[in-house]
């Protein structure tokens, strides 16, 4: 007969009213009968020895879905892309890094319905814990942008470690917010699956776990030179025209997949209107990629035309 102090815990159930909860008790319970501890172990959650414990654990994967853990502001915009796994039995399993950074490391998640074979993969960036985390930029991007609690305020001015956590957290609802806007208005940006906490799930940009390339990583000929421009135009055009700018736009933070030009890393996008500086915002953003371009063989006029137009678009002109 096996030994009843050998029963590990399954889980916590509290205590309740008969339990056998001593080793006297237990063993009152083994003199019972044969099959006694199969009916104990059912119902006092307790597993016998040699059987695999029963537990909350998905059936594979690292966790199961965040989906629900997420409120209705915290998810993408509706319509949901009919790639988008809302069920809530879904689990998620970490497939490797895509990059790291500075602020936020980017991890590949394939999210999946056990026994349906529908699944989708996303890029789940994770902003950096307080002991790893170095923003750039951190004071002149999140001026203006306090939190309604003013202890919260105070440990970001501190930088405390709760303090650079909820500056961690600023950060990726910035994002979340940023593309769920540009997505909204019509930018070419990776779909924001949902925020929870510092981590942010979105679209993935690529095919077979293998990131697009970036724009810098590109030697296109003269024609696919001129597309990429005409679609840099018109996603900056539709920025502008919705009052903002990038902010830290580079050849680094473009994507192209299948010709498609994308926009990333947008937390720090700018309020051209409401910033003093907007122009100037506007100016250096079409500066810094219009390099890239016209040392392949674009027009430098262009590049002047475009922040021109720019300005235009955001009435700062």
């Amino acid at each position: 007969m096996p030994n009843h102090d050998e029963f590990q815990p399954m889980r916590s159930r509290g205590r309740g009213p008969g339990r056998a909860r001593t080793r006297e008790d237990r063993g009152h319970v083994a003199d019972r009968g044969p099959n006694v501890f199969a009916e104990y172990a059912a119902k006092y959650g307790l597993t016998p020895p040699g059987e695999e414990a029963v537990t909350d654990d998905p059936p594979y994967g690292d966790r199961w879905t965040t989906w629900d853990d997420s409120t209705a502001g915290q998810r993408g915009p509706r319509p949901y892309p009919d790639w988008v796994v809302t069920e809530l039995g879904a689990v998620d399993t970490e497939l490797g890094i895509l990059k790291t950074g500075k602020e936020a490391d980017v991890f590949l998640v394939e999210r999946s319905v056990p026994e349906t074979g529908k699944a989708t993969v996303m890029a789940a960036k994770r902003y950096r814990d307080p002991k790893h985390r170095m923003f750039h930029r951190d004071d002149g991007y999140r001026e203006g942008r306090r939190d309604r609690e003013s202890r919260v305020n105070r440990a970001m001015a501190k930088g405390s470690a709760f303090g650079r956590e909820a500056i961690a957290g600023q950060w990726a609802h910035a994002e979340f917010a940023a593309l769920t806007s540009l997505w909204t208005a019509g930018v070419a940006v990776p779909y924001p699956v949902q925020i929870l906490g510092t981590e942010l799930l979105m679209e993935f940009i690529g095919a077979d776990g293998v990131a697009a390339p970036r724009l810098a990583q590109l030697r296109p000929d003269a024609d696919e030179l001129h597309d990429l421009w005409e679609q840099l135009a018109h996603n900056l055009s539709v920025l502008a025209l919705a009052g903002y700018a990038h902010g830290d736009l580079s050849a680094y933070n473009l994507l192209v997949q299948d010709g498609r030009l994308v926009v990333i890393d947008v937390p720090q996008i700018v309020d051209v209107v409401g910033n003093p500086h907007g122009r100037e915002f506007l100016d250096r953003d079409v500066r810094n990629v219009g390099g890239w371009f016209t040392a392949r063989g674009l027009d430098p006029d262009r590049v002047q035309q475009l922040s021109d137009a720019l300005a235009s678009d955001a009435r700062l002109s």
